[in-house]
């Protein structure tokens, strides 16, 4: 796979605070925007692979709850995230 563990383990601890923290909005967040532009760079060549775009479809509307959800509780760390992945919003 394009992510390895230690990939992963780089992005939870950038964003979640430490390797463990894999539940986090922040690190989940973090996690689904790597993988979402893994696949956008894929879609760009292989324009024809439809599973690959239903895929992406799904991952971007699981963001966007995991974004909506962090706004509803904690403002702050949304505009964080928000600032530091470069999202717009």
């Amino acid at each position: 796979m394009y992510l390895t563990t230690e990939a992963k383990r780089d992005i939870f601890k950038e964003h979640g605070g430490s390797d463990k923290n894999t539940g986090g909005s922040e690190s989940q967040i973090a996690l689904f925007t790597t993988r979402i532009n893994h696949l956008t760079g894929h879609l760009k060549v292989n324009k024809k692979d439809h599973g690959t775009e239903k895929a992406l479809m799904t991952m971007v509307g699981k963001r966007k709850q995991l974004l909506n959800y962090l706004k509803m509780y904690d403002i702050e760390r949304y505009r964080a995230i928000i600032g530091k992945l470069g999202l717009r919003k």
